[in-house]
């Protein structure tokens, strides 16, 4: 109770007795951890910060990625921190993207010396457009025909190899390249963002853009299937001069803004960095797999028929016709179908459609899903339309037809009919060198064997049958053929009669 005692202090000593207590209960804590024990990360491994850290996006600043692609083209100042950059394109002009080997000694070794394959996409950065992509590229295609929404530009390129462009995907080109060795592609962007804008009353924004690269090292099977590495920029592209001209607007509004103001964007970059993203969901399609305008050598799809090994007997003109789609055709047998008849692009799009569900579909539906070229073709696919041939005569053996005439004869039989066998020829190129070898399988021997094909005319006389005679055959006439021996050689003369 001495304390009680005594006499009252002033603030000022009261304020120093209770800082100098607050210090001394300080002083001990760490001492039972030992020297140097104490570390804030023992702090952060607590619990509770690791429950509030696993709500917090992953830290990828530090990640070192294998590739990096740079885009040569400003980034727009007008993006806010923390948005994705923005970077304005004009249409048709040739921008470089530097493909750099950022790997760390030792990192994936199985691609050194040896090529990656990378395919640049232009593809629409809003969900809505990229739902409906495939209609919104067709109706591009309908508006633009002949032109491609991508190109490289190969000329200015360096370090590029076997580059491609598949004439059915105009968003998309791919080459191959050497990572240890400098790489720079130059691409250019055909269509402009307002495109595909629904237009109301002009002056509408156009849609953004993303420019995606997806790279690809080989598989044990020579194939380039397995994912190395995505990234992708947001782009704007205008008509030429254009993406200039919104720049500097860009750069003018930001000068007039107030410093505070400033602060909440970006800074303009005079290139932009390609951020790493997930591979493009279609990358299926993009292997090696035979595709108009990718390999010199197409092979069937469709199986060919054994022939009977009857000389009268002429295999149909188009085969194609017993690929027939049938109503009860699951959606797997639909898709198979589809890709045995060259319609893989549009597999995605008929993904749960059965072979009755594709029957059903109008040929204003079909050419709506699928564009007009495709669309016509497909509709015939389904509904088994055969191609008729330009031309098609019918030939009778004139040996046959006297022995039949003979015998009828003989019998008495004058007023019967006879019976005569006539058999088809179909001919597409309508040239007298198509017609001696479609002879020449009629009686199963070699054309080489048909010296010269006559046809008898006024008088009796033969007229030699030219390309142009052919071409001037009416549909579906009738001929009855003789032959005649070749004084020159082994060889027969027809006699068109």
């Amino acid at each position: 109770m001495a304390w009680a005692l005594k006499l009252p202090l002033t603030d000022e000593v009261i304020e120093s007795g209770l800082v100098q207590d607050f210090d001394a209960s300080l002083s001990g804590i760490g001492q039972e951890l030992g020297a140097g024990a104490y570390s804030m990360s023992d702090v952060l491994a607590l619990p509770i910060f690791k429950q509030e850290e696993s709500n917090l996006p992953p830290d990828t600043d530090n990640k070192i990625l294998p590739f990096q692609y740079v885009l040569c083209a400003a980034t727009s100042p007008a993006v806010k921190l923390h948005d994705e950059t923005l970077t304005y394109l004009n249409q048709g002009q040739s921008y470089e993207i530097r493909m750099l080997d950022n790997r760390k000694m030792g990192e994936l070794p199985e691609i050194t010396g040896k090529m990656v394959k990378s395919i640049i996409r232009v593809v629409f950065h809003d969900r809505r457009l990229q739902y409906t992509e495939h209609q919104q590229l067709e109706g591009w295609r309908w508006n633009r025909p002949g032109d491609r929404i991508l190109d490289l530009d190969i000329p200015m390129s360096v370090g590029m190899i076997d580059p491609r462009a598949n004439p059915t995907q105009l968003n998309t080109v791919e080459f191959l390249w050497d990572p240890s060795k400098r790489t720079s592609v130059f691409i250019q962007v055909h269509c402009i963002s307002t495109e595909f804008t629904m237009r109301k009353h002009g002056g509408e924004k156009g849609v953004p853009f993303r420019i995606q690269i997806d790279t690809f090292k080989e598989n044990e099977g020579g194939e380039y299937t397995e994912h190395l590495h995505s990234a992708s920029c947001q782009v704007k592209v205008f008509k030429p001069k254009g993406a200039d001209r919104k720049q500097k607007t860009d750069r003018e509004k930001m000068e007039k803004r107030a410093p505070q103001e400033k602060e909440k964007y970006q800074p303009s970059y005079e290139t932009t960095i390609l951020t790493e993203c997930s591979p493009w969901p279609e990358v299926t399609y993009v292997n090696n797999s035979p595709s108009p305008g990718f390999n010199t050598t197409q092979h069937n799809s469709f199986p060919v028929a054994e022939g009977n090994g009857s000389p009268n007997h002429q295999p149909e003109p188009v085969v194609q016709a017993a690929d027939n789609l049938l109503p009860a055709a699951t959606p797997q047998d639909a898709q198979q179908w589809l890709h045995r008849n060259r319609f893989s692009p549009f597999c995605r799009l008929f993904t749960n459609f059965s072979g009755a569900d594709l029957l059903k579909l109008t040929r204003e539906d079909v050419i709506q899903i699928c564009g007009p070229a495709d669309g016509i073709r497909l509709f015939n696919a389904l509904k088994g339309r055969v191609v008729r041939p330009r031309l098609t005569i019918y030939v009778c053996q004139e040996s046959q037809q006297a022995r039949e005439q003979q015998q009828k004869h003989e019998n008495g039989d004058a007023t019967s009919s006879t019976f005569f066998v006539y058999h088809a020829i179909y001919l597409e190129d309508l040239t007298a060198a198509e017609l001696t070898e479609k002879i020449a399988q009629l009686f199963n021997i070699s054309p080489r064997q048909i010296s010269q094909i006559f046809k008898q005319g006024p008088t009796g006389i033969h007229v030699l049958v030219s390309d142009e005679m052919i071409q001037n055959f009416q549909d579906e006439v009738c001929f009855v053929l003789d032959t005649m021996k070749d004084d020159t050689n082994d060889g027969y003369h027809i006699i068109l009669k």
